[in-house]
């Protein structure tokens, strides 16, 4: 029968905090450039300018039909040697952290763009009608009237999307990044005790999101309680 062994745990908390963080950064990277790069392409998704429609259609599309690991192993083949060659960096300069970063950042929008597209249809038309009778041109009325509106009503959505995506930065493995996951799994390989060091990790995980999900709900029960006011 197994026996468990946690006595690596306390000497590779330092450890562990220093891939939380590259966890954290990730998220809250990929989580602020997805939002404005999708509330750009659900604008452009929503324009009546064809061109730009198809653009961001295109894009939504092609992200949201690849599995987000092979993403990120083709930015870690690709965008390091782009990096590199245009910013004319030394070959040993290690890239994997910003390569990661966009990888995540640019599949997340494809999301965050969805969620968005939605929010601004959940405002009604006549807001729009009624910004133009103002004298507001189409873009006044959907930065100060649709937009503000829309986010209110899409922050649920949008905080349970970087939940998830805090859950997939585990994926960054296949750069050899040493996040949260990567540093519990090295901990436990170095020490002999993988088993452990991946319970704990995935007991960290659990609380971490499970928390955030209650704050979550909390935030959307208030939410309602004030529309129904």
């Amino acid at each position: 029968m197994y026996e468990f062994d946690w006595s690596s745990i306390p000497g590779a908390l330092p450890f562990l905090w220093e891939g939380m963080k590259v966890s954290l950064e990730i998220t809250v990277t990929a989580v602020v450039f997805g939002i404005v790069w999708g509330t750009l392409l659900a604008m452009m998704r929503l324009s009546p300018v064809k061109p730009l429609g198809w653009f961001a259609a295109g894009y939504v599309n092609l992200f949201r039909s690849i599995p987000l690991v092979m993403v990120l192993l083709w930015f870690f083949l690709i965008v390091p040697q782009f990096l590199k060659g245009v910013f004319n960096l030394d070959p040993n300069t290690d890239v994997r952290f910003t390569s990661a970063m966009i990888g995540f950042a640019l599949f997340e929008s494809a999301y965050y763009s969805e969620i968005i597209r939605a929010g601004i249809q959940s405002v009604p038309k006549g807001q729009v009608a009624a910004a133009s009778a103002l004298g507001m041109t189409y873009a006044q009325a959907m930065r100060l009237v649709v937009l503000p509106q829309a986010f209110r009503n899409m922050v649920p959505l949008l905080l349970t999307q970087a939940i998830v995506l805090f859950q997939d930065t585990s994926l960054v493995y296949v750069s050899a990044l040493a996040d949260f996951f990567g540093a519990a799994y090295k901990v436990g390989d170095r020490d002999g005790r993988l088993v452990e060091l991946l319970l704990f990790a995935g007991a960290v995980y659990f609380l971490v999101c499970f928390a955030a999900s209650q704050l979550v709900r909390r935030y959307q029960k208030k939410l309602n309680a004030h529309v129904a006011h």
